[in-house]
C-alpha cells in the first residue's frame, strides 16, 4: 500500500486529500490529512480528454519538411500540402504515424480523444487499424472523401463512425452542410465543424446546424461568442496549432462571457498530441487569466459532463479507473495509471 497526498480535482474543484494505492490502482480516497507520511505528493486528477485531433497527418512530422505557416497552403482541402502528402503516402506510413501519436497521448495521460478523419471510409479503416490493442477510447468523426454530398456515402460513414466532423462552411455549399448535419442528427450521431478559424463565418448559419460542439473560433466576435453561449454550444480551442498560424482564440473573452471551453491538440504534424502542452501554452500566452483548476477542468470534468461520462472523482468515491498524479508546478505527469507507471 502506498499513499499519495495533495489536491484532488473533483467536479467541485480542488480539495485537500489523499488516495491509497495498491497494485497501481486507487482503492481508497479521502479528504483531509493523510494518516501516514505520503509516499508522493502532487495533484490527483482524472485522466484527460483530447477533444480535437487530426492523427492522420502525424506521419508528416517525421518528414524533413518545412511546413508553411499559411493555413490555406498547409491544411485547406482539397489542395493544401497536408492533403497532397496524404494522397502520396502509403497506408502503412499513415498507420505508423497514427500509432506513434496514440502512444504519445496515452503516455501523456489521455484516455479519450476525438479525431476528425479525412479520406472517407478508407480513413476510418486506417485509424481503426492503428487503434488495435491500445487502451484508449476514441470517437471517430468521419468526413466525405470529396466536398460534396453523396447520401449513400454519408450513411455508410455514419454506420462505421461516431459522427461527422467537417472542415468549415466556407469549404462547402451551405445546403450540403445542412443536409449532412440533418442526416447525422437523425441517426443520433455527433456533428461537429471548424468555425471561424481563418475568417469570421456566419454564426447564425452555424447555430442553424445545431452542432454538438465547434472547433477554433479564433476570428469570432463578441456577438458570436454571446450567441454560442446562449445556445450552450461548447467550443474546442487548439491554442498551439492556432499560434503556428499566427492566430489565437479570444480565451479571455470566452471566459468572461462564460462559454464552455474544451481543449484539443489539432494537427499531429504540427504538434504532438500532448494535451498538457496546450494548458502550459495557454498559461504562457495568457498569464493570469486561468488558474490550474480552470485549465485542468477543460480536459477532465467539462468534457466528461458534455459527453455524459460517469467517470470522475466526486465526494468520497473514486469513480475513474484512470488517474493522473501531476507535478503541481509543471503539471507534467508523475504517475500515469494508463501506462501502469510505478510510484517512485
Amino acid at each position: 500500500m502506498k499513499y499519495i497526498a495533495g489536491k484532488i480535482l473533483t467536479d467541485k474543484g480542488f480539495k485537500k486529500g489523499y488516495v491509497k494505492v495498491s497494485m497501481n490502482k486507487i482503492i481508497e480516497m479521502s479528504f483531509g490529512s493523510c494518516p501516514k507520511t505520503p509516499d508522493l505528493r502532487g495533484l490527483i486528477t482524472p485522466s484527460f480528454v483530447n477533444m480535437h485531433t487530426h492523427l492522420g497527418d502525424a506521419f508528416i512530422s517525421q518528414k524533413n519538411i518545412n511546413l508553411p505557416h499559411d493555413i490555406m497552403k498547409l491544411v485547406a482541402p482539397p489542395d493544401g500540402l497536408k492533403h497532397q502528402l496524404l494522397k502520396k503516402s502509403t497506408d502503412d506510413e499513415i498507420i505508423k504515424g497514427m500509432k506513434k501519436a496514440i502512444q504519445t497521448m496515452i503516455s501523456d495521460g489521455t484516455s479519450c480523444f476525438f479525431d476528425f478523419r479525412e479520406n472517407g471510409e478508407h480513413g476510418i479503416n486506417l485509424i481503426k487499424t492503428a487503434l488495435e490493442h491500445f487502451p484508449i477510447e476514441s470517437f471517430i468523426l468521419s468526413r466525405p472523401k470529396e466536398l460534396q454530398v453523396d447520401e449513400n456515402e454519408i450513411l455508410r460513414l455514419l454506420n462505421i463512425s461516431e459522427g461527422i466532423g467537417l472542415s468549415s462552411i466556407s469549404d462547402w455549399e451551405f445546403e450540403d452542410v445542412e443536409q449532412i448535419a440533418s442526416m447525422t442528427k437523425k441517426r443520433k450521431k455527433i456533428f461537429s465543424i471548424h468555425v471561424s478559424e481563418r475568417i469570421r463565418e456566419d454564426i447564425n448559419k452555424i447555430i442553424k446546424l445545431q452542432p454538438d460542439y465547434i472547433i477554433h473560433m479564433t476570428k469570432a466576435s463578441k456577438k458570436d461568442l454571446l450567441l454560442i453561449k446562449k445556445e450552450n454550444i461548447p467550443i474546442v480551442v487548439c491554442p498551439q496549432s492556432n499560434t503556428f498560424f499566427n492566430m489565437f482564440p479570444p480565451l479571455e473573452l470566452m471566459k468572461n462571457i462564460g462559454n464552455i471551453i474544451l481543449l484539443g491538440t489539432d494537427n499531429a504534424m504540427i504538434n504532438p498530441p500532448k494535451i498538457i502542452d496546450e494548458i502550459n501554452h495557454i498559461k504562457n500566452i495568457t498569464p493570469n487569466v486561468f488558474n490550474n483548476e480552470d485549465l485542468l477542468e477543460m480536459i477532465t470534468y467539462i468534457p466528461r459532463k458534455v459527453l455524459n461520462l460517469n467517470d470522475y472523482m466526486q465526494d468520497a468515491k473514486f469513480l475513474s479507473s484512470n488517474y493522473m498524479i501531476l507535478d503541481e508546478r509543471t503539471l507534467q505527469p508523475i504517475v500515469n495509471e494508463l501506462v501502469g507507471s510505478e510510484i517512485i
